[in-house]
Parts: structure tokens; C-alpha cells; sequence
């Protein structure tokens, strides 16, 4: 018998007490904008995206600068062991990530975009604990219940305050957290590695895509120069060309009329700017219709194009399509012609030029356009030598996001085992009144 069924068979046999969030701590959402109080005291904001994405947060998570009054220093302090939640999102469903201090954080207010929930008796177990509860249906269930609005959706303080979880004696829930401490402590690990190995492959691309430029004198866009680079001992001619030069076709796609219901719920897949995120593209989540693509703007593209995102969150960002579908009116689609350059060496320069491509975007979303997607510069070195890149550089590529090999595929095996795990371990029997 594991010693957590020996504690649950001595402490709760008959099963655990369910309470609201609001009888063990209080919900606060006065946080501060970082505009906030110009000219006062500079301490540092936690922030949306700290609690995101991490799940215990310290001195050590990079975080925003604001300036502040002492007064609202008091009022929005961080402490150690406040558990910190996303209280809105776009859907139900993402809403309820939650983050755990492990420290107090001296200096430090929290944004208005995120809550916190203090523990009357604030202790790591509870506090931890919470935060694994907040991962699962227990709690999600409750959140996609009460969560409301419109185009964005959240639960106010006196919501999250009615959510109710079990909650066993203090002995148990330290067993419970220690066991899946050791699955995140793992995974943290493994996903660090993982880290280590990307920067790597991110190095040498940048390496293997470089071309000596010194050597030739290309040192800007306005300079690049056709020259020679050697390469595993042998010389290459490489000429500079707009991307636009080197391929048979590039157009946007377009957004079917949501209207027209016979538009939507076909065969053909349809891409969104969302979607493109540095990989294959084998379907999509919407499909539309023959009879959309016959009478509006999207257009079908063949397989093996290159797509680059060109508004919003993901614009600069670049997918190859493996099976022939259509976008959205948001993406620029690449038909590389093969006589001039090989489809996937096209993408890996792109990849490597991401920086470089988002800071030619334009307004508060950095959106790019075709015109300059079409005008952006790409050194072509003989087909020979980009298949050669692309062969080195494919196999990097499967070491660091293959989730079928090496890595990936370990650290997904341990996420699905934690997430059965945490799961059964946090499934409790309610106490009878």
C-alpha cells in the first residue's frame, strides 16, 4: 500500500470535506496598470503572462518595470505562498491558469490583468496544492460554469470565491504535492534540456545560413552582393534575390463571408494566422466549402508552399502546408518555384530571419504586407548546397520538435503520466454530512 492511500485510509476513510476557495483565503483583483502613477516609487509587475506560464514564480522570472505610490504598494503587495490566476480569456477554457510565489517579492505589485488569492493561513502545501486543483476538471468545470461575457470571457472575484474543492487533512495534501513536485521537477528538467538543444540548432542554422557575408560585402539589405562562400571545402556561387524572384506565385488568402452558412463545415481546409507557428501543416481546425472558394477571396494553394503570418500575434512567423488547402486573408503564400530554390530552404532562412521580418511591421500589431514579403532579400546558393543545408538542418529539427523521437517524445510521455496521475491523485470521495 503507497503511503498516500496509508494516510488517506487513517485520516479521511470516509472521504474529505469539500470547501468554497473564499472560507481559505481572499480573492483580489486591485492590481495597476503600468502606466500608472508616473514619477513615484519603480517597483517591478507581475504580469499575465508570468503566471501563464510558469507555475511557481521567484526573483528569478523576468518581469515588467512600473512606477507607484507607497499606498498602492500596500494594497497590491506580492507575498509568499499568494497564488496568482488568469481571471479572463478569449475562451472558457483557458481561463484559471494559476501560479504560486515562492518568495516574497519585496518592490513588487501585481497587474490589474491578473487576481490574487491570499490564505487566511498562508503554508507551501496548501498553497501548492490549490494550484495543482486549478489544473484540473475539478476546477475547470466549475470556471467554464460561472465564467461569462461576450468576446472575452471571466469570473469576478465573488465568482472564484465559490469554487469549491476538496480539501484533505494538511498530511495529505503534502503527500500528494511531494508526488507531483517529482513529475514537474522531471519534466522541468527534461524541458530545459530541451532548451539547451534548441539554442544549439538555433546556432547553427544561423551558422549554416550565414554565407561568410564578410566575404562578399554584404553586410545590409541595401549591400548584399552575389559572391563565393565555401563550403565542406568546395566553393559556391551564391546570388542574392528578392523572394518575390524566386517564386511562381504569392498571394494572401481570404475570410468566406461567416454569414453564408453553406461556406463553412466542408472538405477544404482553411488556415488561419493562429495556426502558422514554425511547423507542418496537416489540417486545420475550420474547413469551408467548394462553393467559398468559388465565390470569395480564398484561394486554394498547393501543397509544400511556404505561409507567412502577416498580421497579428503570429505575423513573421512562417508554416509549410503538406496537404493543398487555403488561408485567411492574414497569410502570404510562397509557391516556390523548384528550378530556383528548394521549398524548405526557403523556410529555414525565413525561420532564422524571424526578428528581422517582425521589425518591418507596421502599427500597434507590427503587421508586414506582401509588397514587402515579396521585396525581402534571400541568398540562393546552388540547389546542391540547399539540400545539403536542409539535410543538416532537418535532422535538428526532428531532434528538438519530433514528438515521435528522442526529447520531445520523452517529455511527452511524462506530461500525459503526470496529467493521469495528478488526476487520480486529486479525485476525492466527498464527505457525507
Amino acid at each position: 500500500m503507497s503511503k498516500l492511500q496509508e494516510l488517506i485510509n487513517k485520516l479521511c476513510p470516509n472521504g474529505v470535506e469539500f470547501k468554497p476557495l473564499g472560507e481559505l483565503g481572499t480573492f483580489e483583483n486591485i492590481g495597476v496598470d503600468k502606466k500608472s502613477n508616473p514619477n513615484e516609487k519603480e517597483v517591478t509587475l507581475l504580469n499575465y503572462v508570468d503566471v501563464y506560464k510558469y507555475q511557481y514564480i521567484d526573483n528569478s522570472i523576468p518581469k515588467m518595470r512600473v512606477t507607484a505610490s507607497d499606498k498602492k504598494i500596500q494594497h497590491c503587495s506580492v507575498e509568499q505562498w499568494d497564488i496568482f490566476v488568469t481571471p479572463t480569456s478569449e475562451t472558457r477554457e483557458d481561463i484559471g491558469h494559476a501560479a504560486v510565489i515562492t518568495e516574497t517579492l519585496k518592490n513588487t505589485l501585481y497587474s490589474y490583468h491578473i487576481m490574487r488569492f491570499r490564505l487566511h493561513s498562508p503554508n507551501r502545501i496548501s498553497a501548492c496544492y490549490i494550484r495543482y486543483l486549478f489544473e484540473t476538471n475539478i476546477v475547470q468545470k466549475q470556471i467554464y460554469k460561472y465564467a461569462c461575457g461576450q468576446t472575452r470571457f471571466g469570473l469576478s472575484k465573488y465568482k472564484f470565491a465559490q469554487i469549491s474543492i476538496p480539501f484533505p487533512p494538511i498530511e495529505v495534501q503534502e503527500e500528494i504535492v511531494r508526488i507531483l513536485d517529482s513529475f514537474s521537477d522531471y519534466a522541468a528538467e527534461l524541458q530545459a534540456e530541451l532548451q539547451a538543444r534548441k539554442q544549439q540548432y538555433e546556432y547553427y542554422r544561423n551558422l549554416l545560413l550565414t554565407f561568410n557575408p564578410s566575404a562578399y560585402g554584404c553586410g545590409t539589405d541595401d549591400e548584399q552582393k552575389d559572391g563565393v562562400t565555401t563550403w565542406a571545402g568546395h566553393n559556391y556561387k551564391i546570388e542574392w534575390k528578392k523572394l518575390g524572384e524566386i517564386c511562381n506565385r504569392i498571394c494572401s488568402g481570404g475570410t468566406p463571408t461567416t454569414s453564408n452558412k453553406s461556406f463553412y463545415n466542408g472538405s477544404i481546409p482553411w488556415l488561419r494566422t493562429q495556426e502558422v507557428n514554425w511547423s507542418d501543416v496537416y489540417d486545420t481546425e475550420i474547413k469551408i466549402s467548394e462553393e467559398a472558394v468559388k465565390k470569395s477571396s480564398a484561394k486554394l494553394i498547393p501543397s509544400n508552399c511556404v505561409i507567412i503570418a502577416m498580421y497579428g500575434a503570429t505575423a513573421a512567423k512562417v508554416c509549410i502546408n503538406r496537404i493543398p488547402l487555403t488561408t485567411n486573408q492574414a497569410c502570404c503564400n510562397l509557391e516556390i518555384n523548384p528550378q530556383l530554390a528548394s521549398y524548405k530552404y526557403v523556410y529555414y532562412w525565413l525561420c532564422n530571419s524571424y526578428e528581422k521580418l517582425k521589425s518591418m511591421g507596421e502599427g500597434s500589431q507590427n503587421n508586414i504586407n506582401g509588397m514587402k514579403i515579396k521585396q525581402y532579400p534571400i541568398p540562393i546558393p546552388p540547389l546542391e548546397l540547399q539540400e545539403k543545408i536542409v539535410a543538416i538542418l532537418d535532422r535538428f529539427e526532428t531532434l528538438v520538435n519530433d514528438l515521435t523521437n528522442g526529447l520531445p517524445a520523452e517529455i511527452a510521455a511524462v506530461k500525459d503520466q503526470y496529467e493521469y496521475y495528478r488526476n487520480k491523485l486529486l479525485t476525492f470521495k466527498k464527505l457525507s454530512a
